[in-house]
């Protein structure tokens, strides 16, 4: 096990951080297809595939049935006042994750946020007193944005689990440039929503008095999950912990590794977000891949 940086720090991401962008000669999308049932689909081949970027059919170059390079893994863990009776199982929860799902040459860090974000020396998260724990304000945003930084350049997989209500009250940056930021570092992001039962007992159709909604916090998560390609989970009795990390260590484990070069390349002209859109010939099946990338400028 691998740590990636070491030291304790506290930043504070700003907006225009998510501005950035690397070189971008070979294009590679990590998928994931499921049949039906759910259940990962693992013997396609890569003609069974088709890329579009921006409705124009790409060449697929370089194709890999499973993706057995190196990850690095950052866990984001809300540690904002809303949080306060659920911090102790997020805690137990990175720990199992990181004993049960990291390999030997994968590397990992923990990010740690409330209105502020702090990257923690090792790989334990400390023990807080949420009961006095003064922290206001919640920078989800900024978090996502300080994460993707952070293995910007990596080779290998990148991924990026975030355990949280899905509420920003306290961001210099957007949810667009949170997800951006991902984006252009290709990181998949996997998103597992705790609520406080004593705060969201109940979900409401809309917020009076500017509170916060549970179901506008699952929506933030889903959004962030499904634009960079990675997965929403919600924590239920039925959705355990137990069961959420076997989905993600099945998914990282056992995706499609697609590579193109562009042909848009080409044209000069043509700056900003890309649309990517992956399919396969065999009907039935359900393919999750991120939806786009951003060339280098």
């Amino acid at each position: 096990m691998f740590l990636l940086g070491t030291g304790a720090v506290c930043i504070r991401a700003r907006a225009q951080d998510a501005t950035f962008s690397t070189t971008v000669n070979v294009v590679n999308v990590l998928v994931t297809v499921r049949d039906k049932q759910g259940q990962l689909v693992s013997d396609l081949t890569q003609g069974d595939f088709t890329l579009e970027e921006d409705g124009r059919a790409q060449t697929i170059r370089y194709f890999s049935p499973h993706s057995d390079l190196p990850l690095t893994l950052g866990l984001l863990v809300d540690a904002s006042g809303s949080q306060r009776t659920v911090f102790a199982e997020q805690r137990r929860a990175s720990r199992q994750f990181l004993d049960k799902d990291l390999r030997r040459d994968d590397r990992a860090f923990l990010l740690l946020f409330d209105r502020q974000v702090h990257f923690i020396d090792g790989l334990t998260l400390p023990e807080l007193d949420m009961k006095t724990n003064g922290a206001q304000g919640t920078a989800l945003y900024d978090a996502i944005v300080a994460a993707s930084r952070r293995i910007s350049g990596q080779a290998g997989r990148k991924a990026l689990i975030v355990f949280s209500d899905g509420y920003d009250t306290g961001s210099a940056a957007s949810l667009a440039a949170a997800i951006e930021t991902a984006q252009r570092v290709d990181a998949l992001v996997y998103s597992i929503r705790f609520l406080d039962p004593d705060i969201f007992a109940f979900e409401v159709p809309a917020s009076k008095g500017g509170s916060p909604v549970p179901r506008e916090g699952r929506k933030t998560l889903e959004r962030i999950a499904k634009e960079t390609g990675g997965e929403y989970f919600d924590l239920s009795a039925h959705e355990t912990l137990e069961k959420i990390y076997a989905g993600i260590e099945d998914q990282l484990r056992n995706q499609y590794s697609l590579g193109f070069t562009p042909v848009s390349t080409r044209d000069k002209t043509r700056r900003g977000y890309r649309k990517l859109r992956v399919s396969v010939k065999r009907k039935g099946l359900t393919v999750q891949a991120r939806d786009g990338y951003y060339p280098a400028e």
